[in-house]
């Protein structure tokens, strides 16, 4: 049994086996998922591992954003915010980057999603492999991973000439 198996049972969640969609190529990043789902980049749930001050913590965003590091700092309260390198997030989690699923992880971290997961009625994360996704409503998925709502989407600024 797989970590993500033993997740999904522990957190009474084992009916989502028959709705995992399994694809031959890697669905690694959210352009990728997207396109084989056939969904709006958005609807992607994107499960990042940043450090904050050296510990490591789950940001859930949308397929479409980009993490404001800034505004996760002010969130935490830490000195400094980076993205995770890989190894740190394979040991935090049990799995590789793009295949990072919201829950179910090797150890527990703090998690923050992003509000702009809740404009969707189904979100799709990564079960645990960067081969397969899962659909779930943004507020249970939210609730499955024990995270908190917050605003750390990155604002695009329209330039002018």
């Amino acid at each position: 049994m797989t970590r993500f198996d033993e997740a999904l049972r522990e957190l009474g969640l084992t009916d989502l086996h028959t709705r995992i969609r399994r694809f031959p190529d890697e669905t690694r990043t959210a352009a990728e998922a997207a396109a084989a789902i056939g969904c709006e980049l958005s609807q992607i749930c994107k499960s990042l591992i940043f450090a904050a001050d050296g510990v490591p913590v789950l940001v859930l965003m949308d397929g479409a954003s980009r993490v404001d590091v800034e505004l996760v700092r002010k969130e935490l309260g830490a000195e400094q915010v980076t993205r995770a390198r890989a190894d740190v997030v394979r040991e935090t989690t049990g799995y590789a980057i793009g295949g990072v699923p919201p829950f179910g992880h090797r150890t527990k971290t703090r998690v923050l999603a992003d509000r702009s997961l809740l404009d969707h009625d189904v979100v799709w994360a990564a079960a645990g492999n960067p081969h397969a996704v899962f659909p779930m409503a943004p507020k249970d998925l939210v609730t499955h991973a024990g995270a908190t709502l917050v605003d750390v989407r990155e604002q695009t600024q329209t330039q002018t000439s």
